[in-house]
């Protein structure tokens, strides 16, 4: 008799990755960044992490009490700030934020600031996320229309053509996220969260010579921080306090 056909052993399911994870992930390593490149940031966390420890040691407020047996998220930040140049920059972070569990809440119009910016905020949605990691980024973007100066105009959207502040490392997950319902695995999660984190990175080179950064300056200080450099820069991170004098 033939012997019967085995069908070959299925392949295991492939580990997702938790986006809340990836987002305590991301924190962490944009926080680490920025004390590198701001040492000062680093003070800042020690006195608060002292601050919040005598608050918790001593306050009688119950949403303080409520903290001391669950006061992870106070070590984690809060909330941190971008500046993005173009409608494709946002398309991209909005890609980049969805896999960490962050998503595009509220519009706000900055320009009865005298900002040239609209923005929104990217955060966690529900209450399971708010609980892990309510890490949010408000999120602008530049608004070349509202800038009166065309010169300066002309050479901001010049620049902000030219530079990419994605790796291609970081689309090819992104893509690759895409055909996998939005998802990636624990080992592309650990590749993808070093590749997002370098897209807010400051870069010591500017793209700009002195003399359009001046211009631009001239023209509106958000237009030359946002058009001369080569990423994407924090603006500012900001931790969790549980009492300010």
């Amino acid at each position: 008799m033939a012997p019967t056909a085995t069908a070959p052993p299925r392949e295991p399911a492939p580990s997702w990755a938790d986006p809340n994870a990836l987002r305590t992930s991301f924190t962490l390593s944009m926080s680490a960044m920025y004390k590198a490149e701001v040492p000062a940031y680093g003070t800042l966390l020690r006195i608060v992490s002292a601050v919040n420890a005598a608050a918790l040691s001593s306050s009688l407020d119950p949403h303080v009490l409520a903290l001391r047996h669950g006061s992870s998220r106070l070590d984690i930040e809060r909330h941190g700030a971008i500046r993005l140049g173009t409608p494709r920059e946002l398309r991209t972070v909005r890609r980049v934020f969805a896999l960490v569990g962050l998503h595009p809440v509220g519009y706000y119009d900055l320009s009865p600031a005298g900002l040239p910016m609209h923005a929104t905020c990217f955060r966690p949605v529900d209450a399971d996320a708010l609980a892990r990691n309510p890490f949010r980024v408000f999120t602008s973007v530049l608004r070349p229309e509202l800038i009166r100066d065309a010169e300066a105009r002309d050479v901001a959207l010049g620049l902000l053509a030219r530079r990419n502040i994605f790796s291609g490392e970081l689309l090819r997950l992104l893509d690759l996220a895409d055909a996998q319902n939005g998802r990636l695995t624990e080992a592309q999660g650990a590749r993808f969260i070093p590749a997002a984190v370098a897209t807010f990175r400051w870069a010591g080179a500017a793209a700009a010579s002195a003399a359009a950064y001046q211009r631009l300056a001239a023209a509106h200080p958000i237009l030359a921080d946002v058009a001369c450099f080569r990423s994407a820069h924090v603006n500012h991170l900001t931790p969790r306090t549980l009492a300010i004098a």
